[in-house]
């Protein structure tokens, strides 16, 4: 595995009076600054549309990962949001906070690389199977 986050990352976040959403994280890394995108249903009664785009900068120091990210439109309750978190030793797992501007609001989320799901369950099954 690659030490640099670059790549595609299915995340999740935990939202007072919503529960759990998913999205999908584009990053790119490089020299410890980060950008991409990110891809979410929208969560707000209804909302006018169903899916919302952000894009995100921020940086990344050995461990420590924080970005910001802006949705694109703003409105419907999105504007921005500051996430910090740790990333894993095989570099396969952000896992921390996210926080919205001012006191509005806070939660977890936990990122992991794409495709590395379906690596571990390939692993499990094998390790379930009975040894000849």
């Amino acid at each position: 595995m690659t030490d640099s986050l670059t790549g595609v990352w299915d995340g999740t976040f935990v939202q007072r009076h919503v529960g759990m959403v998913t999205f999908l994280a584009t990053l790119i890394e490089s020299g410890g600054a980060l950008a991409g995108n990110i891809t979410q249903p929208c969560t707000v009664p209804g909302c006018p549309v169903s899916t919302h785009n952000a894009s995100i900068a921020g940086h990344r120091s050995g461990s420590a990962v924080s970005f910001i990210k802006r949705y694109e439109p703003p409105g419907h309750g999105y504007g921005t949001v500051s996430y910090e978190g740790t990333v894993n030793a095989d570099v396969t797992e952000i896992d921390g906070r996210w926080k919205l501007p001012g006191m509005m609001g806070s939660g977890t989320f936990l990122m992991v690389r794409s495709g590395k799901p379906a690596r571990a369950v390939a692993a499990e099954e094998r390790a379930k199977q009975p040894v000849r």
